[in-house]
């Protein structure tokens, strides 16, 4: 994290910025499994185009969420973008749920971190 976010003024439930760390490099090959499966399951004629949509858009917002929080430093826009995030992977739990259920059971603790962001980014953007 740099010096800038250190310097936000942040609600007291706010994770030890370790905790960021340590949570993505367990989330980020959880939703490169799911996403390899994804692929694989459209690949083999499973699922349609549509079901695989929102894991797409779901990785794109994921990996813009960075540089337009730390190198936009603009926390509103964060904010719509990591609620993005939350509602692709709602999306895509939904979206799934009928042909591969293990994936929607996978996204769980996904789901669960980026509840806890969004609400995060809102406290951060609202208090800064």
């Amino acid at each position: 994290m740099n010096e800038w976010y250190q310097n936000l003024n942040k609600p007291s439930w706010a994770p030890q910025e370790s905790v960021f760390g340590a949570v993505w490099s367990i989330l980020y090959p959880i939703i490169f499994v799911v996403n390899a499966y994804v692929v694989y399951l459209l690949a083999q004629g499973k699922i349609g185009l549509i079901i695989a949509v929102p894991f797409w858009l779901n990785l794109f917002f994921n990996l813009l969420f960075t540089p337009v929080q730390f190198g936009l430093k603009n926390n509103a826009l964060a904010f719509v973008v990591i609620l993005l995030v939350l509602i692709t992977i709602v999306w895509a739990m939904i979206a799934i749920w009928p042909y591969a259920k293990i994936v929607t059971f996978a996204f769980v603790p996904y789901f669960i971190w980026v509840s806890i962001a969004t609400a995060l980014q809102l406290s951060i953007a609202l208090k800064n």
